[in-house]
C-alpha cells in the first residue's frame, strides 16, 4: 500500500489507535457492511466475495434508503440534488 500512495501521489493519513471517533463516517460504514453483507455469508473463493461485495455496494448506493440523506439511496440524493441546483454533483465512482 505504501510504495502504490507513493506511486500514485496519495498521501495517507491515519487515525490514532484506539480512536475511531476519529474517523466516524467510516466507522459507521464498516460496520453497516460487517453487519449487512460480511456477517450474513461465508465465502467459498474470492470470485464469489467479490461478487457478493459489489452486488451490496451497488444495494448500498442504488437503492438502500439512508437516513441521513433523508431516506434516499446516495444516487437517488445524487440526482435529487443536480435537479434543483442545475449543476452535476460527481461521486468518485
Amino acid at each position: 500500500m505504501l510504495k502504490w500512495a507513493d506511486e500514485a501521489g496519495v498521501q495517507l493519513g491515519f487515525i490514532a489507535k484506539g480512536k475511531p471517533t476519529q474517523n466516524g463516517f467510516i466507522e459507521s460504514f464498516n460496520g453497516k457492511m460487517r453487519k449487512e453483507c460480511l456477517d450474513r455469508h461465508i465465502f467459498r473463493n474470492l470470485v464469489e466475495a467479490r461478487e457478493l461485495i459489489m452486488n451490496w455496494v451497488s444495494h448500498y448506493n442504488e437503492e438502500r434508503p439512508h437516513r441521513s440523506l433523508n431516506y434516499m439511496a446516495p444516487y437517488e440524493f445524487i440526482n435529487a440534488y443536480n435537479v434543483k441546483a442545475n449543476s452535476p454533483l460527481q461521486t468518485g465512482l
